[in-house]
Formats: C-alpha cells, sequence, structure tokens
C-alpha cells in the first residue's frame, strides 16, 4: 500500500513539476519578442495597439486614416522616442486583445482606451496617466440638464460592464435597462425605452459627435486614469522613464491640453502635473 502511494505521490510531483517548466517556457515564448528601447530604436519604428472605432480616442477619418488623441499620443511618442513622428506602425486591437498582444510581442506600446488598474498592473508596466476617464450620462432629453434628475428613471447600460455597478450604487433608484451594443442603446434611447445611457465619458464624447443632437450631463461617477501599457520588467525601465517624460514634458507646455479640448475632450480630464500611476481611481 505504501509503496503504491509513494508511487502515485512521485507520479504527481513528475506532473507537477513538468506542468511548471511548461509554464516558464511559455512565459518565456511570449516575452521574447518584446522589444527594449534599445531595439525598437534599431529597429527604426513603434508598434503600437491602437483603438480603430472609438471616436475621438482612436477611429478611421472618411478617407480610412487612424486619427483621435491617442493616435496623436502614438505620433508623439514616436517623435521624443524615435525623432520622427510618423516612424509608428498601428496595430488595431479589440478591447479584449489589448493586454495579449501586448503580452505576445506583437506590440511595443498599447494606447487603446486601456484603464489603469491593479490587476492589470500585475501582468504589465503602465505609464502616468494622460487622461482621466469615467463613468457618464448622455440623453436626447434637452430639460434634462443634472444627473438629479435621472432619479427614478431608466437608463440604458451595456451588459457585463463595470458601468452597472459605479450606477447602482450612486444612484439606487434608477432602472438599469441592459443593451448588447451602443447601437441597441441608441435604439432604446430613440423609442422612449429608457431616458440616458450611461458609459465612459470617451465613448460618449464621440457619441455627442457623431450624433449632436444628444448632449452630456456635466458630472462624472466615477475616475479611471487612461495610460501607455509596455512589458514588465528591468530592462523596459528605460522605455517606461522616456514615455513618462513625455508625458510630463505634453502637460508642462499645455500641449496635452490643448490636444484634448482639440478633441472636444473636457480639460478635466487631463491629469495634474503631480499625478502618477500611484494614484489609484475609485
Amino acid at each position: 500500500m505504501w509503496r503504491q502511494l509513494a508511487k502515485i505521490f512521485k507520479h504527481r510531483i513528475l506532473r507537477l513539476a513538468f506542468c511548471f517548466s511548461l509554464l516558464a517556457t511559455l512565459w518565456t515564448a511570449i516575452r521574447v519578442d518584446a522589444v527594449e528601447l534599445s531595439g525598437i530604436r534599431q529597429r527604426g519604428y513603434l508598434v503600437v495597439g491602437v483603438k480603430d472605432n472609438l471616436r475621438p480616442l482612436g477611429f478611421k477619418n472618411a478617407a480610412g486614416q487612424l486619427e483621435g488623441l491617442e493616435i496623436d499620443l502614438a505620433h508623439w511618442l514616436a517623435q521624443s522616442l524615435l525623432g520622427d513622428s510618423e516612424a509608428v506602425q498601428f496595430q488595431p486591437v479589440a478591447n479584449r486583445d489589448r493586454l495579449n498582444a501586448l503580452l505576445e510581442g506583437k506590440v511595443d506600446l498599447v494606447i487603446a482606451h486601456l484603464g489603469l488598474t491593479e490587476s492589470r498592473a500585475r501582468l504589465v508596466d503602465f505609464s502616468d496617466p494622460y487622461f482621466i476617464d469615467g463613468t457618464a450620462f448622455i440623453t436626447d432629453n434637452k430639460e434634462i440638464q443634472a444627473i438629479q434628475q435621472l432619479q427614478g428613471q431608466q437608463i440604458a447600460v451595456l451588459n457585463g460592464s463595470d458601468t452597472i455597478a459605479t450606477v447602482r450604487s450612486l444612484i439606487p433608484s434608477v432602472q438599469l435597462v441592459g443593451a448588447d451594443s451602443y447601437e441597441q442603446a441608441k435604439t432604446a434611447i430613440e423609442q422612449g425605452r429608457v431616458t440616458a445611457f450611461a458609459a465612459d465619458l470617451t465613448v460618449l464624447t464621440g457619441w455627442v459627435q457623431e450624433y449632436p443632437q444628444y448632449h452630456l450631463l456635466p458630472t462624472l461617477l466615477s475616475a479611471e486614469a487612461l495610460a501607455v501599457a509596455m512589458p514588465k520588467g528591468l530592462q523596459f525601465a528605460e522605455l517606461r522613464q522616456q514615455v513618462n517624460q513625455s508625458i510630463a514634458q505634453w502637460q508642462a507646455t499645455g500641449r496635452l491640453r490643448g490636444r484634448v479640448l482639440y478633441w472636444s475632450l473636457p480639460a478635466d480630464g487631463v491629469p495634474s502635473l503631480h499625478t502618477s500611476q500611484t494614484t489609484r481611481m475609485p
């Protein structure tokens, strides 16, 4: 009996050792393509994960070209790091693929509406914030100008989004109506089934730009720091330092604020010069 148990135990130990070895190999494989700043300079261009469908951060214009605040930041970083604002290759990424693209070495940086959170910071490093996003409301009802007027109203939210918990905790009297897409939320407003739609400020700003019959309510329910994501590790410290220095310079000179206003985002979203990634947003 004891021999049988010892054999089983030995077999399990060997299986565990194999699993750990496999994980270590996979992790090495994932990180092998990540390029340090010196490698990026030797290559001659940045590869940046961006959004291509999120006005005004990153979207395709009528000519099919990418533009937006985050696209501008990528060009600025190419200028800061490589001396050429056009030395950047854009890689559109879906929300679910943003971190994987970085972890798998497909991109050097991610500037794609990525909020700085503790769980994400365990996997990748973040720059200091370049914009403070948050939960906002949009409506086509001109009589509604304040969040207080939404008490007891039906509000559309995206199914499965963090917005649901935020709205429930801060305005418990509202009735939430789930939507599977922004288009469904828009239809719900147009049909009068909901009074407003709650989502990220940056997303709703683009909505207003596209559909001017809507307006944003002035108060945010939460705050989330948007930051540049990059590979984790001491070998990438110089890259992180250069990115942070660039952001600080844009803040100090007012260049960042000017571009935020250019894209019709609120100036209040520009972080203060001393805001860093150690500041956690609620």
